[in-house]
């Protein structure tokens, strides 16, 4: 096999014939489907202290989140599939808010946003601070900063975005670009 598999195979592997070519798109179902999930992405608020009013202001016109597809922040778990965690997590609340992750609908995504609601902050090893939301749940972006501005909470939008774009149903990163 090794003797006779010399060349590569010639760069359109598929053929489209003439007449189809201004009326046919040809996609994967991944693709299709992460292009329309980060596109439309809807935040649950979950402001849990300071850091809740710069993911506010992110929201508005000069920041503009709708850009992104995310209109408004949603205050149901049911109809929402990014937490943003904003703030300093106590034991307390990390039941509920857990609670709130498990009530989201598959696919769903995680933004830790800030220094507290990443390792606790200023109230790191403290008995009542939870030392990450990833201690709670799967955290997918970062956002460092105390608190960070809307701008970073805007960058790390678009991180998700690219990771989201790479999402397959499979369970194994897509290759698309």
């Amino acid at each position: 096999m090794k003797s006779t598999h010399l060349e590569p195979f010639p760069d359109p592997v598929l053929e489209v014939p003439d007449e189809l070519k201004r009326s046919v798109i040809v996609s994967s179902v991944d693709y299709l489907l992460n292009w329309a999930r980060k596109s439309s992405v809807f935040p649950l608020q979950s402001g849990l202290a300071c850091c809740s009013f710069e993911m506010i202001s992110a929201a508005m016109a000069r920041f503009d989140l709708a850009r992104f597809g995310m209109e408004a922040l949603r205050a149901s778990p049911r109809q929402a599939d990014l937490l943003i965690v904003a703030g300093t997590l106590t034991w307390k609340m990390a039941v509920p808010l857990r609670r709130l992750y498990d009530q989201m609908a598959e696919p769903r995504w995680v933004i830790s946003m800030g220094v507290c609601a990443t390792s606790g902050g200023p109230y790191y090893q403290s008995y009542s601070v939870v030392p990450g939301v990833n201690h709670i749940m799967p955290v997918d972006v970062y956002v460092p900063g105390c608190p960070p501005r809307p701008d970073a909470l805007l960058y790390g939008i678009m991180q998700l975005h690219d990771k989201i774009r790479r999402y397959s149903l499979s369970g194994q990163a897509a290759g698309q670009e």
